[in-house]
């Protein structure tokens, strides 16, 4: 859980959710996700909560593993933004 000092940005927890539900989509679970990406399973929990925000290498990463592309998933992510 993110501390109270802690501000976490609205673009890093819409692009959480859209991660969340491509992930889900995917089936695939945290871990597996990593794995594939080659990077820590808790970072993909601190992406899914906006408590971190990821390079654009990871982006190309995660929508690689998750059968997507980047822009669709920040395109969803500016999508997620207006809701």
């Amino acid at each position: 859980m993110a501390r109270t000092s802690e501000k976490r940005n609205p673009i890093a927890i819409a692009f959480g959710a859209v991660l969340r539900a491509a992930r889900a989509d995917a089936g695939l679970s945290q871990e597996a996700l990593s794995f594939a990406c080659d990077i820590d399973r808790t970072y993909v929990s601190l992406l899914e909560r906006g408590i971190r925000q990821p390079t654009l290498g990871t982006v190309f990463a995660l929508s690689e593993q998750l059968g997507t592309t980047a822009e669709s998933m920040v395109a969803k992510t500016r999508k997620e933004l207006r809701r």
